[in-house]
This record gives structure tokens, sequence and C-alpha cells, in this order.
């Protein structure tokens, strides 16, 4: 940006911030050995000043500072945002430390505004219209009829997934992250076991400590294919997304992120489809189990991705994790749990996936 037109924003924004008239006598690094203009043109995301003012005739001296992307945990802008608006509540809770006095953003046109009394965030969205695809599950669930329109809506989102997988990136290091956040991240895997209570009937801790340690092992497997990164949903289950007439639907509430492994939105969306059948069935069999077939056909079919046979297990474990659950299913039946772990176990047992395998695998064989 121009010197010129980033001190002018820079002077509106403290003026509002301390709500009075400010006078800039210094805008540049921190070491003035250097000069301010110079500093001023290298600004940027990652990059310090130093801000020498007055204000209501006393003299003040403030530091901004921004965040510059890297692959500790800064990938995302999120990330960033993160990290400083807890610096910002947790700097002048601690005895002798620099006090933070305000926490911002920079526009997309350049301009900086100011979220130091922001204490939670929001987000505003269109309102979709359409019903919950689960709802079709749930039908099909209760009369155990399977219409074409159920074969033909399966297929399309094994079209949708296929063709927004195709986009594919080279940032290398958001795929390790990603596999890395697959396993260690609070809304993923470990979330999900430290989400299950210490006393249970189905399983207990040494069985959870158990699966852990077999993911981990998996990443190691993984999470070097770096080529397979591409955009994705990241939480592509049926109740987010909602159909209209037909095959027309839209998605809702995409998650932790634009670029991932595809084996995260095809564990997602079928596993619901094997949960489901052992509700109705108690075993992998029946509408369900055609659902399943339908969508990997067709998914496979588009993407000829065979590797993801080999990388889907610990997505897979992490889902299965997440229907077996007593927080979020807690009426469902110990028996239904214990055979979604069988497959956890198997599936996380295997270096590769096979389909037709599936269903053996619910039932410890």
């Amino acid at each position: 940006m121009d010197p010129e037109i980033f001190q002018q924003r820079l002077l509106k924004y403290l003026n509002e911030l301390y709500k009075s008239p400010v006078k800039i006598l210094y805008l540049g690094p921190i070491n003035k050995e250097a000069s301010a203009s110079e500093g001023l043109k290298e600004f940027g995301y990652g990059k310090t000043l130093l801000i020498e003012f007055e204000v209501k005739d006393r003299f003040k001296s403030l530091v901004l500072s921004s965040m510059t992307k890297n692959i500790f945990g800064h990938d995302h802008f999120s990330d960033r945002a993160q990290s400083l608006l807890l610096a910002h509540s947790c700097f002048n809770k601690l005895p002798r430390h620099a006090r933070s006095v305000d926490v911002g953003a920079f526009t997309r046109d350049g301009g900086i505004i100011s979220l130091g009394e922001a204490e939670e965030f929001f987000i505003i969205t269109e309102k979709v219209e359409g019903k919950l695809y689960y709802l079709d599950l749930e039908r099909v669930k209760s009369t155990s009829v399977l219409t074409s329109l159920d074969v033909e809506r399966a297929e399309a989102l094994a079209e949708y997934l296929a063709s927004i997988h195709q986009l594919k990136s080279g940032e290398e290091s958001l795929y390790v992250r990603r596999i890395r956040d697959l396993i260690g991240h609070g809304e993923c895997l470990m979330g999900l076991t430290d989400s299950y209570p210490a006393k249970l009937d189905f399983t207990d801790a040494d069985e959870l400590r158990e699966i852990e340690k077999k993911c981990i092992d998996y990443r190691y497997k993984i999470k070097y294919k770096t080529g397979r990164l591409c955009q994705v949903h990241g939480d592509f289950h049926p109740w987010n997304i909602l159909f209209r007439e037909g095959v027309d639907f839209t998605v809702i509430d995409r998650s932790r992120g634009e670029w991932g492994e595809a084996a995260d939105d095809v564990a997602s969306i079928t596993i619901n489809y094997l949960f489901y059948a052992l509700q109705t069935k108690g075993r992998v069999e029946g509408p369900f189990l055609t659902l399943f077939n339908t969508f990997w056909n067709k998914y496979l079919e588009k993407t000829r991705d065979l590797e993801m046979l080999k990388v889907i297990a610990p997505f897979y474990a992490w889902r299965g994790l997440v229907v077996a659950s007593p927080i979020w299913y807690p009426k469902l039946e110990n028996k239904i749990r214990r055979k979604i772990f069988n497959f956890i176990h198997a599936v996380l047992s295997r270096d590769q996936l096979v389909l037709s395998d599936v269903p053996s695998m619910f039932e410890g064989l």
C-alpha cells in the first residue's frame, strides 16, 4: 500500500480508538536507523511498526504487529486471527507483561478496523430452501424401501465430491497439517475420544487409547501423500446437505478450511449409509448397503482415485467414533456401538480398504 494512504488510514483508526484528534510524530521501523518511508514500504503481514504520536497533550508510543502465514498452525487467516485475539485477551492479565491496547484487522481495501471490544464472533448466511438429506435416510430406515430417486441422489452427491476434489493445491504443508489435525484437533479424533465418558459398558480407556495409537501409526503412512491435497467440504454429512426437487441440492457448514484429503468427505457421507444400515437391520445389508455401493461406484468411476482406499482408514475411524458416540447418539444400542468399534479396528488393521469386505468388518470377521 502507498505509505501516505496507509498513514491516513492509521490516523483515522487512532482518532477513533482514542476518541480524540491524534498527531503522528513518527511511523516506521522500531530501529529508527532505517528510514521511516522505507519501513512503510516494506510493512506487511508479519511485520512490526513503531507509532509515536500525541493525543490529548500526551506522548504515546505503540507497536503495531501482524502475523505472517507459516506452517506452524498459522496457515489460515482464522489461525492468525485466533492467535491475535487470544493475545489481546491475555496480555493484560499477566503481571509485568506489555499491555495490549487493541486488536484490529486490515480490510480488503486497506482500511483498519478495531476488534478490541469483541467477545464473540458470528456469521450471517443466506437461508437455504430444502429438506435435510438425513430425512431421506430416515424414510428409508422406516420403510426399508429404496426409490430410484434415492439412488440418483447418492450418485449426485458422489459426482459433486468428485467434481470439487478435482481442484488441487500444491501447498504441501496444508496436507500434512490436515492429517495432523485429523488425529489431534479438538473437533476430530482425539476430541472425540476425550468426549467419551470415563465409565462405559461398551468400551474403555484402554481401547480408546489403542485406537488413537493405530491412527498415529496411520498418520505416518499417509501424511506425505501431499499430491492428494484438494478442495474439500470438510463436514459432508446428511445434516449439512439440503435437497429440493430431484437431485438439486445445496451444502452448508463447510469446516476446517478449503484444502484437505478427499477421503475426509467420502468417509463423512458414506459412514452414514453404514450407520443407518446397522440401525435398520442390525447388519450392513439391504437398501443402505446399496446406497453405500452406489456412492462408491460412482465416485471411483468419476475420479479413478483407487489410492483413496489406502488413506481412508483413519477418516473412517474418526467418523466411526462420531456415530458410536454416547454424546451424539445417547439412545443407540450398545451392540451397534460395538459393531462400529469392530469396523474401526478392522479398517485400521489394513493397508487398503476392500469395499466388498466392509459388511463383514462390522461383524468382527
